[in-house]
């Protein structure tokens, strides 16, 4: 009895402490520079950011809430269900529904922190019984093998389908028992987390390297150090560091799975970009805790092989349905392997058949937002902002209800082939709809990406109306309000409403993209330089009242791409601050293409306020010309030529809200 009394003291005092906890509870980690704040201490209060969690809380969380409980759409829950023993009947659906429901409940989670919603709780704590009556005593749950252990149906699949998504499944799983238990301060589901975490623990102490190598998308890597994080177990540390040493050591190892060769060989992004993100996402949180230099050494190879020349202007990633590796170097069948969603080689960046997929490209913000906590460098916080505005949010409908597995950069009707995946969203993607789940956790939680404290000061990554209330290091209250129109405007206003003794400094994030930037403090200038892609420090005894201004000039930007980039060359991208745009065919003269149009490099690029969807977006004006001449039929090559070409006015709208006015053409390279 007394232990009991020990335990559930010592658990109460740990609610205590992860109440205050964000996405990453890395407040102890030794090799972390910054730290969350808590899942509660962001509210948007106006602008771009409110709107999106409006619609998050409004349509795309219990939209996706409904469809999963619907089991004539999705079978998710209704698999749960059944290897409880509540219903009879057989596994339906792709082998990471699971995982894509922990994901929805993670959203779920998030949003609770901020609204306090009961009916979330309710719901949550239901599922979570139904996740206890799931679970095996051994602590493992993975409702494919559960379904046929309980209907005594399990045949010669069984090492198959463990070998599916079943660690991914878990590792969702344990991440949105750690997200819930900072968000509620409830133990119902970490406690079902830590006999997962236990299950692993002994499994891959047991098992062949063959066996324990092969786990396709290994969310567990970040799920497991969450784990250590959150409950300071350390044979859950012990783990992580195993997960990494036994990946290479086989010889039946994969460039599609990262592991034809140790991690700590790898230093380019290589394979299926979802599961080359997650497991980069997972060694910087191991990094976190261990500072293996190393790791450090290889994640910042990777990154620049990544950002230099495999990453969209959007902030995509994985360009390739279907790649080869190493594309051409030799003959060996057991050298050259096939690749889905892959990386592809450097510079391979095609437009109408890039695959980006949408969790691909939250894997980017997954990993960057790690390098960011553990090197406080400014140039990771620019990668989040640009996959967030764009090709996540491309990822689904402006609306919340309908969405995008891929996100292309060029959408044509004249394409002569049938592409995997189609261009339009739509509200459930059968046998694969994870990416509209993990869209719905990542918008849920963008709040907490906003800021970071350290024993330096306050850190201020992304802009918006925001109102945040957290505390220093020393436990003191920092109260803060933000006032802006970002991204539609660069004027953002940080009013103190509570500032500590011990914060003295405030770093600014200075937009790589920007150029020219401003600040003032109290209406007076800083002097110092402000260079690009940093974080500004601005250092004073800080007092209720003081205001600071940012001024981030707009102006329309023409990008071009690295001549090895051959898709795009002689092309140009529109861009205005963080955002990217793009032109779709409803702006043309009927039967012509996007692909017909030429901008005017010379344009006035205006921008207007409009509102699609009920939402408020900016556009840009611009001129373009289309050559007369546009038919293509039966040709290959023709002469160029630029007589009878028609002027026009076009308007761009963000790349984000591509789509959203019904089917036809989108591009977002043009010739000039």
């Amino acid at each position: 009895m007394k232990k009991n009394i020990i335990i559930s003291s010592l658990f109460l005092s740990t609610v205590i402490f992860a109440q205050n906890k964000g996405l990453v509870a890395n407040s102890e980690s030794p090799y972390s520079k910054l730290q969350s704040v808590g899942l509660q201490d962001v509210k948007w209060t106006n602008g771009f950011w409110k709107e999106q969690f409006d619609v998050e809380t409004k349509n795309t969380l219990p939209y996706m809430w409904d469809l999963y409980h619907n089991d004539e759409i999705s079978h998710a829950y209704k698999n749960f269900e059944i290897a409880a023993g509540l219903s009879k009947g057989t596994f339906k659906g792709p082998s990471f529904h699971d995982g894509d429901f922990y994901k929805i409940f993670e959203g779920m989670a998030a949003t609770y922190a901020v609204t306090k919603d009961k009916k979330l709780d309710a719901e949550m704590d239901k599922a979570i019984a139904l996740f206890a009556k799931v679970q095996r005593k051994d602590g493992y749950i993975h409702t494919p093998v559960l379904i046929d252990e309980r209907w005594g149906t399990l045949g010669p699949e069984e090492v198959k389908k463990q070998l599916g998504f079943e660690k991914y499944n878990m590792g969702h799983l344990m991440t949105a028992a750690c997200i819930h238990y900072r968000a509620t301060g409830k133990t119902n589901f970490l406690n079902i987390a830590k006999g997962v975490a236990d299950f692993l623990y002994d499994f891959y102490k047991k098992a062949s390297p063959e066996l324990a190598r092969n786990a396709i998308c290994p969310s567990h890597y970040m799920g497991i150090v969450e784990m250590y994080r959150t409950t300071k177990n350390p044979k859950y540390l012990e783990l992580a560091n195993n997960l990494i040493d036994i990946r290479g050591t086989t010889n039946d190892g994969t460039d599609d799975n990262q592991d034809r060769v140790p991690f700590r060989q790898q230093t380019t992004a290589m394979g299926h970009a979802v599961r080359a993100n997650y497991l980069y996402a997972g060694v910087a949180d191991l990094y976190a805790e261990t500072g293996e230099k190393k790791l450090l050494d290889n994640l910042e190879s990777i990154w620049d092989d990544v950002t230099y020349r495999k990453m969209y202007i959007t902030g995509g990633c994985g360009s390739l349905y279907d790649g080869v590796s190493p594309d051409g170097t030799s003959y060996d069948p057991t050298v050259v392997q096939k690749i889905h969603q892959a990386y592809g080689r450097p510079f391979q960046l095609p437009n109408a058949t890039a695959h980006t997929e949408t969790c691909a490209n939250i894997g980017n913000v997954l990993w960057n937002w790690r390098m960011l906590q553990i090197t406080g460098d400014a140039k990771y916080a620019d990668i989040v902002e640009l996959a967030l505005y764009n090709s996540v949010l491309s990822g689904m409908d402006l609306e919340g209800e309908k969405f995008l597995y891929n996100n292309p950069l060029n959408v044509s009707n004249d394409l002569p082939f049938h592409q995997r995946w189609g261009n339009e969203r739509e509200g459930y993607i059968a046998l694969s709809n994870c990416c509209a789940p993990n869209v719905t956790r990542t918008i849920a939680e963008v709040g907490n990406y906003a800021y970071n404290i350290s024993k330096d000061g306050l850190y201020v990554n992304l802009y918006g109306s925001n109102q945040l209330k957290t505390k220093s290091l020393n436990g003191e209250e920092i109260e803060i309000e933000q006032q802006t129109n970002y991204p539609w405007d660069g004027k953002i206003t940080l009013k103190i409403v509570k500032a500590p003794k011990d914060l003295q400094n405030f770093f600014l994030r200075i937009p790589g993209w920007s150029q020219n930037a401003e600040v003032s403090v109290n209406n007076s200038k800083i002097t110092d330089k402000i260079a690009s892609g940093t974080y500004l420090k601005l250092n004073q005894k800080w007092k209720k009242g003081d205001v600071i201004e940012l001024n981030l000039p707009m102006p329309v930007e023409l990008m071009e791409a690295n001549p090895l980039v051959e898709e795009v060359k002689n092309q140009v991208a529109v861009k205005r601050g963080p955002l990217v745009y793009c032109l779709e065919s409803d702006q043309l003269p009927s039967k012509v293409s996007v692909n017909d149009v030429a901008l005017n490099l010379k344009s006035n690029f205006a921008t207007n306020n409009f509102i699609l969807n009920n939402r408020n977006l900016v556009s840009i004006d611009a001129e373009a010309v289309i050559n007369s001449n546009n038919s293509w039929n039966k040709t290959l090559y023709k002469p160029l030529s630029s007589k009878n070409a028609d002027a026009v006015q076009v308007k761009l709208i963000p790349y984000f809200a591509w789509g959203n006015k019904g089917k036809g053409e989108m591009t977002v390279w043009m010739s000039h």
